[in-house]
């Protein structure tokens, strides 16, 4: 790569990780405030997601998420997603699980080598 091809690839690539650092991330309450705000009709959906400075594709993608989720609830559909300190609770409580399971199999190779004689016995 020539020196200039380089740095016009180091301007994009410069230029696409300011974008993506800087990109808005909604809370939950905004994508629904959103939706409903689009479903209300009141304004084209183009010219909301204009002015809340939001791709139409990700626009129809909240409200298809938002409306299945919608759906399954009043299908009677009341499993929930775990929180994230449930989820954290679980993963260390798997890893604790995980190294007791360890020493476990490490206790019970060594007793079988002492029994068997350090594996003279063919095992």
């Amino acid at each position: 790569m020539t020196k200039k091809a380089n740095q016009k690839h180091n301007a994009e690539k410069t230029v696409h990780d300011i974008r993506r650092a800087t990109r808005r991330h909604y809370s939950a309450e905004e994508k629904i405030r959103i939706v409903l705000e689009g479903l209300r009709g009141e304004d084209s959906i183009a010219e909301l997601c204009r002015r809340e400075g939001l791709n139409t594709n990700v626009y129809y993608r909240w409200s298809k998420e938002f409306l299945e989720a919608g759906k399954k609830r009043l299908a009677g559909d009341t499993v929930r997603e775990a929180t994230s300190d449930e989820v954290k609770n679980l993963r260390a409580e798997s890893a604790t699980l995980k190294e007791t399971l360890a020493e476990l199999l490490m206790e019970n190779r060594l007793l079988k080598k002492s029994v068997i004689g350090d594996g003279e016995d063919g095992i």
